[in-house]
C-alpha cells in the first residue's frame, strides 16, 4: 500500500473530526466521563481494527484515550489510517 502525500492526508484529515498530522502518524486524544466509558470505546474500536486488520497505537488513562494510526509495514500514514480514523469517528459520535 502506498503512502499518502501530505496534501492528501491534510484533505483526508479535513474531512475527519479532531485529527492531527504530527510526522509519520495521524493521531486524536478522546475524554470520556470515566474509566468504564473509555474501555467500552476500546474494545469497540478493537473490533474495527480487526475487521480492518489495523491496528492503533493507542494508551489510556482513566477517562482518556490517545490513538495514533501508522501503516507501519509501508513506513508512513495510508488510506488505511484514514478508514481506521473514519470508524474511530463514527464510534466516537455514537
Amino acid at each position: 500500500m502506498q503512502t499518502l502525500k501530505k496534501t492528501e492526508i491534510e484533505k483526508a484529515l479535513s474531512e475527519l473530526d479532531h485529527w492531527n498530522h504530527e510526522g509519520e502518524f495521524i493521531m486524536r486524544s478522546f475524554t470520556f466521563e470515566n474509566f468504564k466509558e473509555a474501555f467500552s470505546f476500546m474494545s469497540r474500536v478493537a473490533f474495527e481494527a480487526e475487521e480492518l486488520m489495523h491496528h492503533p497505537n493507542w494508551d489510556n488513562v482513566y477517562n482518556k484515550v490517545n490513538i495514533s494510526l501508522n501503516t507501519h509495514d509501508a513506513g508512513g500514514i495510508t488510506q488505511k489510517d484514514i478508514d481506521l480514523a473514519a470508524r474511530i469517528d463514527a464510534i466516537a459520535k455514537s
